[in-house]
């Protein structure tokens, strides 16, 4: 098998493996049973429950635009296996807090006041979470395996990621809220555990402070000039120094030409990833008539699609990064998002009752199976397209700078997937239905085949000048 799995049987491996897998785990059985637990159980609008979904997409996706900068300064600066143990212990204390809101929603105490708050809160401090530990996980990478092992790892990851994705998506639809708030925390703690397995990898170049010199500075300026308070002048002069450190990050990727090209085709990829995460749970109610079992089943059958699609094209590049099957890739999902598209439509002409279908019943119509393998080959095609960019950020950089590369990377596609979020707010405040907004991300989808083919353009032209 050319995924090289024998990584799996690896201590230099497994334990981020397993750690990363958590994380996604966690991550999405938290997001997923919130999500449609505020769908299904407290709002009864899809103007309201689209919005909710895409406030929710928003605020997971935040703190990687404002905080990536400092995450990956940090992850070069300092162990990367520290760092991990860190944020892992502090994912114990978020998703306690989160649990509390799952569980107060449950009983029904204070549902709009108080829990949804409170599971928004936890959310966004799970974005915070997952901004620090990412580009770790990528980074690491070249500091444990081998040069001709990078690409198989990073396969292995996006696949173990996805997998992970996929269970927590499927018991956030069959298992009661109440278990689910429960399980976020038992997973919390054993990511703890494994996290303090991950083998110790130090900084690569000397520690730079400079940046956080700036900002100290900065804080001193604004203070002695306006005559505020600490307090008062602190969040002013951390927003600056957040803002300058993202524009230098993003620029100084800038300067490798396909370092840059594959960010900006990977951002473009998840700002269609937005919108059609942000679409599925409310189509899946609205537009096909389907129950919440349903949804979830949409976002393992996406899950499993995207974890086969990173095999795949590992199997296809034989370990080499490269871009060469980017273009076609995901001309293909936008050809299959269109097909979905026509396959929603039909279904909406032949539902006759406003009753919702359990997987059972949705599963008996006849157009099931085209609806699950149109979402299976979009899913795919996806998958293929993304993975050997990620690779390109953490073999076509410098070393000592894969954490930062990675950051720029979570800035760029955390501004793209909060454009996709507000694109998608947008679109349903304009009255737009649901199953027509699909047509937008298949016509997204040509963007991001011309960025994958000028970045294939760039790599031949790199591989004649060596």
């Amino acid at each position: 098998m050319l995924t090289s799995t024998y990584l799996l049987r690896q201590r230099r491996f497994l334990p981020l493996f397993a750690t990363q897998l958590l994380n996604a785990f966690n991550d999405n059985l938290y997001k997923n049973a919130m999500v449609l637990f505020v769908v299904y159980g407290v709002y009864s609008s899809e103007k309201a429950e689209a919005q909710f979904s895409a406030v929710a997409s928003g605020l997971f996706i935040l703190p990687f635009f404002l905080l990536s900068a400092l995450a990956g300064q940090m992850a070069d600066m300092r162990d990367k296996a520290m760092i991990i143990r860190r944020v892992k212990a502090a994912e114990i204390g978020i998703m306690t807090v989160g649990a509390a809101g799952l569980a107060l929603a449950w009983l029904g105490v204070f549902t709009q006041a108080v829990a949804i708050p409170l599971m928004l809160a936890a959310l966004f401090a799970m974005g915070i979470h997952s901004t620090f530990f990412g580009p770790i996980k990528y980074a690491i990478l070249p500091q444990h395996l081998n040069r001709e092992e990078v690409l198989a790892g990073t396969g292995l990851v996006e696949a173990g990621t996805y997998i992970a994705i996929l269970a927590g998506t499927v018991l956030a639809g069959f298992i009661p809220v109440e278990v689910a708030a429960a399980l976020v925390i038992v997973t919390a703690l054993i990511g703890f555990f494994t996290s303090q397995q991950v083998p110790p990898a130090p900084p690569l170049s000397a520690e730079n402070h400079a940046d956080f010199e700036t900002l100290a500075n900065l804080k001193h300026i604004v203070c002695r000039r306006v005559g505020l308070g600490r307090m008062v002048c602190a969040p002013f002069s951390f927003f600056f120094w957040t803002v300058g450190s993202s524009v230098k990050l993003v620029r100084k990727s800038m300067h490798h030409r396909e370092v840059f090209l594959a960010i900006l085709a990977i951002s473009f990829f998840w700002t269609i990833g937005a919108v059609l995460f942000i679409q599925f749970p409310p189509l899946a109610k609205n537009v096909l008539m389907a129950s919440k079992e349903v949804a979830s089943l949409f976002l393992v059958i996406f899950s499993i699609g995207v974890a086969i699609g990173s095999v795949a094209i590992n199997a296809l590049l034989k370990g080499d990064v490269s871009a060469r099957y980017a273009p076609a890739s995901v001309i293909a999902m936008g050809v299959f998002v269109a097909a979905f598209y026509f396959v929603c439509r039909q279904w909406q002409m032949s539902v006759t009752s406003d009753e919702l279908m359990g997987v059972g019943a949705f599963l008996s119509h006849s157009l099931a199976p085209l609806v699950l393998l149109t979402l299976l080959l979009i899913a795919i095609s996806g998958g293929m397209f993304v993975v050997p960019l990620y690779a390109f950020l953490t073999t076509k950089c410098e070393p000592a700078e894969a954490a930062r590369t990675v950051a720029a990377n979570n800035i760029v596609n955390s501004g793209a997937m909060v454009a996709g979020s507000l694109i998608a707010g947008a679109l349903t405040a304009l009255h737009i239905p649901l199953v027509e907004q699909l047509l937008l991300s298949a016509a997204m989808c040509l963007v991001s085949a011309w960025l994958g083919a000028k970045l294939h353009r760039a790599e031949k032209l790199s591989l004649a000048a060596a």
